[in-house]
């Protein structure tokens, strides 16, 4: 049974609320079927994915550009635009039946900020350039590191959204982090007086 819609979902989304349900809507059914998400996941789905994610748009700015690598089933790519109709975001997916499904959702939902792209992060390096990049449950810093630095602007930021092993990630991120002319990651906390337990992010700001 899906989770009844927590009352931060009020506070982060505001008058797009109503999108956000649609999306769980999503998620819960067609998102199930798909496989995109785990049937054992619905009764935490807006604590432990949506909200989970969208809160980390206390990071974003108005007029940023966002990359969303490994988007998934849309976390955080999707639930950061819903909440964030200011800032444009561009889902990178590698997968056909998960860029298949996030068309669906995006146009059944007419959200206007988001396009969807079919590629793997290192196939845009040159092609495509971002004020932020966006990654949860990819890989380890230091990959995500190597993939999502070459996408950033001068002052682009990567945000990684993280688990209890983060500052260990960071110790082992330290090669790339230099290799990529990236300033030392840092561990911010979103979410805090919203959610019960705040949302981890490692940010890296490139130079």
């Amino acid at each position: 049974m899906i989770e009844p819609v927590p009352q931060a979902a009020a506070e982060v989304f505001g008058d797009r609320l109503p999108l956000a349900e649609a999306y769980a809507q999503h998620l819960a059914t067609t998102g199930v079927e798909w496989g995109l998400i785990g049937p054992r996941e619905l009764d935490r789905l807006w604590t432990r994915h949506i909200l989970n994610c969208a809160v980390v748009k206390e990071l974003l700015e108005p007029g940023d550009t966002v990359g969303d690598v490994g988007s998934g089933a849309g976390l955080p790519g999707l639930a950061l635009a819903i909440a964030c109709p200011d800032v444009s975001f561009t889902l990178i997916e590698a997968m056909e039946r998960r860029v298949d499904w996030l068309t669906m959702v995006v146009d059944d939902l007419g959200i206007d900020n988001v396009r969807i792209v079919r590629a793997r992060a290192e196939e845009l390096v040159d092609i495509e350039m971002f004020t932020a990049v966006t990654a949860r449950a990819v890989k380890a810093l230091p990959q995500l590191i190597e993939w999502c630095a070459p996408l950033l602007s001068p002052e682009g930021r990567l945000l990684a959204i993280k688990g209890d092993r983060a500052q260990e990630e960071i110790y082992k991120s330290k090669k790339a982090v230099k290799a990529h002319r990236c300033q030392s990651p840092v561990i911010k906390h979103v979410g805090e007086g919203i959610l019960e337990q705040p949302t981890r992010v490692v940010e890296v700001i490139r130079r």
